[in-house]
Parts: C-alpha cells; structure tokens; sequence
C-alpha cells in the first residue's frame, strides 16, 4: 500500500517540482523557541499542496483562544496562512481533516469553517481525540490543489 501511494505521490519528472514551506506563525507545541520544527507546514508536489497540522493556538499568547468561536476562527485562519503562504487560496483545498477534543463543537465549528470558503466545501472528516499538543482543542490538516484556471 505504501508503495502505491509512493507511486501516486511522485511521479517520474516530479522531484523538480516539490517545494516545502517553514512553518508560518508561532512555534508549534513541544517545540523549543531556538529549535527547528521537524517537519514542514506544507509541501508542494506538482499542483498539490499537502497541509501538516494546524492549531488553534494564539500567536500572541502562545495558547488555545479562551472562547470556543475564537479557537475555532484561530485554527482556521492559521490554515488559511498555511494555504496561502505556498500560493494557494481556502477554496483550493479538497480535502481538510479536523481533530478535536470536543465533538460536541461540530455544528459551532462548522458553522464558522462555511465562512472561509466561497465555492465548494473540501471533504472533511471531523475526529474526536482525548488530547492535542500544548493544550489545543482543533487541529486541522488538509490537501489542497492547484486548478487549470488558477
């Protein structure tokens, strides 16, 4: 299976066209202020865009929003700055995955994750875990990718 989507991922000719991203905003939970983040934002492979996590943490306080609208509008803007960083717009994704630790927040959260987008809604799962790093209630990840128009 993993060779699969090796194959799928990279395709000959490819290698030339992938670029990563640094994380953009503050240092991600577990990370210590003077140390690299181990992985990238996000990498572009071709047209695609692979997203890596997002939190609803406040870049000036360096915690979750103390309101459940304001981590919400957090972990989505953070998405959005990953998103547009690497070139690309909110309506560009097709796939957003979502982690939280309440899934009671499904109809609050999805009500204000309709206010990012213009076209069509990406597919989405929405997760229920026991806990995120550095406290966080959401963390979302996504693919998005380049249309022949953009």
């Amino acid at each position: 299976m993993v060779v699969c989507m090796t194959s799928l991922l990279v395709t000959p000719g490819s290698a030339e066209k992938v670029k990563h991203f640094p994380p953009v905003g503050p240092k991600p939970a577990g990370v210590p202020a003077d140390a690299k983040p181990p992985f990238s934002s996000s990498v572009l492979a071709g047209d695609t865009l692979y997203l890596s996590g997002v939190l609803d943490v406040d870049p000036a306080t360096g915690k979750p929003g103390a309101t459940r609208p304001e981590q919400i509008r957090i972990v989505l803007d953070a998405l959005k700055k990953s998103v547009e960083a690497a070139g690309f717009e909110m309506d560009n994704l097709v796939w957003v995955q979502v982690f939280t630790t309440d899934l009671e927040s499904f109809e609050e959260f999805s009500a204000i994750y309709n206010e990012y987008f213009n076209g069509p809604l990406p597919a989405r799962a929405f997760v229920g875990v026991a806990g995120l790093m550095g406290g966080a209630n959401f963390e979302l990840n996504g693919i998005a990718v380049r249309s022949s128009e953009d």
